[in-house]
């Protein structure tokens, strides 16, 4: 699909996924985004306004020393102008323009918010880069810094860059005024912005005393109340909307809606954490990193109320309690998450130094607020975030009603989501799940029955993760296609269909077949199977053992039905050579100074080619973060399935040497 998402077939597609009430909803938006041009609203008059929500007394003495040494170093980075966003470079930090694009050159054009067509990058630029810094979240690590050492020199950087950003960026003029998710996080930002500047003599003239500043929190809590993400986009940008609506109320209660609004952000909070949420506690996009940025939400805008003494429903706790035993369960044995479904990059709440481990950090807090269980993995490190969400968080009131898992769990069913360990810190995804959320599944991936495989944390066979959203079709395209994943393209075509970089018009469906002795880090033999009918009427089905004994991962890939034209995929890890001959790959990779090898024994049936770094196709590529990618090998098997026992079944073994 080569069209971009402002063309008219794009529009009928987007359409065709909405229900009645959806596209009733967004027919009001339409309306009342016309008329909001046309009336200019009545703001409120503030005064005496006071900032409260304050970190108690001693919170910044339990700051571990180095974490507050990267914090520190992180800031003086950024007080020299310097930074980094998505793989590009930032020198012009500290004088910055808002609007400019530095990856393409472009800038975003003024005018009325609505009419800015944000999705074209030739009008617009690479959209990601102009609104990252724009989530203040670089100016949070500066308020940070001064929190810690007292310096006035982060203050004041922030002062300065903040009443930038106010004068250049008046309510519902220019890019910063389009998406919901960007205000929501911006919000938040402010509100520990303003925490952390506390003692600073010029925090209150920089806030709740300055008009300019009331009047751009106000028009930002206007705008999420009237606008909130709907129907089929209601994923991961309804969850930032909420959490910073609901953090501003809070925080910042100096207006007349104030209640109104935090009533409302916290009943959509409580909703949106439910139906984003399995029961087993993982996120239903289908996206680890979408995992952490919920995660990391939702105990922001909790700490939020608590500080506030604000009730909060008890489903709330709860499904942040699952979802932090869920991550602590699916790690691997040096708590990486698995790499499936898209990944931005996109945080809640920073206020830590580079060199922090974000999940090391999660669980940390996760240990913090609700304690940890006794299969909990080891947490080492130490992070900034959580001393200051666990002083303002309300102690986990243990409810004899929530049972929690006794042993960890390592197959999620209703996610789809196993996890095969082994012996030497061997650990494997199956994925046998549904094709993520909702009826566009915004940030899924065609990547059923695909496999990811770790040898304590290195990726040996490798999601190669997204890349990009906007302007580069070809690698949006390739980063979320069948053959852009461990697992089998049939007929030359993609498991599900796309009908744009957000939007899936036909959802392949999986099941799990059966599931048996997923840790076999004792001994025996791990077993999981599962099929898909995203080729129908043809069948894909999947069956993996892993066999302790002999450090030995199994697949066998089975074609049932018509069959035809086959490509299997086996992407390897950046840091993972391969000398391939014929049908046998030997695989060498070095972990902490020491070598470790593997053979990789593919289907004879299938003609086998190694392709690293190749832009025309897209092939060969592992991207491990937004906006950035390297050369990785990707084997390529070739051939033909017929659905019959001899053509139609692919048997590939993974041994580890050691």
């Amino acid at each position: 699909m080569t069209e971009r998402p402002t063309s008219p077939g794009w529009y009928l597609r987007r359409l065709s996924r909405m229900g009645p009430r959806e596209v009733g909803g967004r027919a009001v938006d339409t309306a009342r985004r016309r008329r909001w041009r046309a009336v200019r609203p009545q703001e409120p008059e503030v005064s005496g306004a006071r900032f409260t929500a304050l970190l108690p007394a001693g919170t910044l003495d339990a700051v571990p020393a180095d974490a507050a040494k990267r914090l520190v170093a992180e800031a003086d980075r950024l007080l020299a102008g310097h930074a980094e966003f998505f793989g590009v470079p930032r020198d012009d930090l500290g004088d910055p323009d808002w609007w400019y694009d530095p990856k393409t050159g472009r800038r975003a054009p003024a005018g009325y918010a609505f009419d800015v067509p944000y999705r074209d990058e030739e009008a617009v630029g690479d959209i990601k880069q102009i609104w990252e810094p724009s989530r203040h979240q670089y100016l949070t690590v500066l308020a940070a810094a001064y929190a810690v050492t007292g310096d006035e020199r982060y203050a004041e950087r922030v002062a300065a860059h903040l009443r930038s950003w106010w004068s250049g960026n008046p309510p519902l003029r220019g890019v910063h005024w389009v998406s919901g998710i960007e205000l929501g996080i911006r919000l938040l930002s402010w509100v520990w912005v303003r925490r952390l500047l506390d003692g600073w003599p010029g925090a209150a003239a920089l806030f709740e005393s300055n008009p300019v500043a009331v009047r751009q929190i106000w028009h930002h809590q206007r705008w999420l109340a009237a606008f909130p993400s709907r129907g089929s986009s209601a994923n991961n940008h309804v969850i930032a909307e909420a959490a910073g609506q609901l953090a501003a109320a809070c925080a910042f209660d100096w207006f007349p809606e104030s209640a109104r609004w935090r009533a409302g952000a916290l009943r959509s909070l409580e909703r949106h954490l439910r139906s984003n949420t399995f029961p087993s506690g993982l996120n239903r996009e289908q996206a680890g990193e979408y995992h952490g940025l919920v995660l990391e939400l939702g105990l922001a805008a909790l700490a939020e109320a608590d500080a506030a003494r604000v009730p909060v429903p008890t489903t709330v706790r709860l499904v942040l309690l699952r979802m932090t035993d869920a991550l602590a369960a699916v790690v691997d044995d040096r708590l990486r998450p698995p790499r499936q479904g898209d990944g931005d990059d996109g945080h809640g709440l920073v206020v830590d130094g580079a060199g922090t481990d974000r999940w090391a950090s999660l669980l940390a807090t996760g240990d913090a607020v609700f304690g940890r269980l006794p299969w909990w993995p080891e947490v080492t490190g130490t992070d900034v975030r959580t001393p200051l969400l666990a002083a303002l968080l309300l102690p986990y009131a243990r409810n004899g009603n929530v049972t929690r898992p006794a042993r960890r769990p390592d197959h999620f069913a209703d996610a789809g989501l196993t996890v095969l360990r082994g012996p030497g810190g061997i650990w494997c995804r199956c994925d046998g799940g549904p094709h993520g959320f909702l009826s566009i599944a915004a940030h899924a991936h065609a990547d059923a029955l695909s496999l990811e495989v770790r040898h304590d944390g290195i990726d040996v066979l490798a999601d190669p993760g997204t890349y990009c959203y906007h302007g580069q079709p070809e690698w949006r395209r390739y980063f979320r296609s069948t053959l852009g994943h461990n697992t089998l393209e049939l007929q030359g075509r993609d498991q599900s269909v796309a009908g744009g970089p957000f939007l899936w018009t036909r959802h392949a469906r999986s099941r799990v077949l059966a599931v048996a002795g997923a840790d076999a880090r004792d001994g025996g033999t791990a077993r999981w199977s599962a099929e898909h009918d995203g080729y129908g009427p043809s069948v894909h089905r999947r069956r993996v053992e892993l066999a302790a004994a002999s450090q030995e991962l199994r697949v066998v890939d089975e074609v049932r039905g018509p069959g035809g034209p086959v490509r299997l995929a086996f992407h390897l890890g950046p840091a993972i050579a391969a000398d391939l001959v014929g049908s046998r790959a030997r695989l060498t990779w070095i972990r902490d100074g020491e070598g470790r090898s593997a053979v990789l024994d593919l289907p004879t049936g299938l003609a086998w080619r190694a392709h690293r770094g190749r832009s025309d196709p897209p092939l060969g590529w592992y991207s491990p973060g937004f906006g950035r990618k390297e050369p990785s090998t990707t084997l390529i098997g070739t051939g033909f399935a017929d659905g019959t026992a001899l053509s139609g079944e692919f048997t590939t073994v993974l041994r580890f040497r050691g």
